[in-house]
């Protein structure tokens, strides 16, 4: 089995508790680690309007980037299922934006499982303005 950090883990269950999920009722709770160590967690929020619906991951994401984090070293992604829940093909892409060698943790019941983002997700789409970054002009 798989060791996450503790730490993580116990934030990543706590934000599953506070999970908003009437009509999946499938809690997921995320704990995401800064490259200076500091955690914001997250939790499912969701909406009537199925696409409206927040994942916890992209909650966690958008906590530390409001916080002014862009760099993260470790993702705790936790629900109280029997089997891990990893990341969604949308939170994969967004979790990209900020690199591809997340380290990222499923954590449930009873199992647990260790993955890079580039293993999740190994050809994310990139983007490079005109002029920009990777133009090659």
């Amino acid at each position: 089995m798989v060791d996450a950090p503790k730490s993580l883990v116990e934030t990543a269950f706590a934000a599953v508790a506070r999970a908003h999920a009437p009509y999946s009722r499938l809690r997921v709770g995320a704990a995401l680690e800064t490259d200076s160590g500091e955690c914001f967690a997250g939790c499912n929020v969701e909406n009537a309007s199925y696409g409206l619906t927040l994942c916890a991951e992209r909650a966690a994401v958008a906590v530390a980037v409001a916080a002014g984090q862009r760099r993260f070293r470790r993702l705790v992604v936790a629900t109280d299922c029997e089997r891990v829940v990893p990341p969604c093909g949308a939170c994969r892409q967004f979790l990209a934006e900020f690199g591809p060698d997340l380290e990222v943790f499923g954590v449930a019941v009873s199992e647990t499982k260790r993955w890079l983002l580039r293993e999740l997700l190994p050809e994310p789409f990139e983007f490079a303005p005109p002029g920009g970054p990777g133009d090659g002009r």
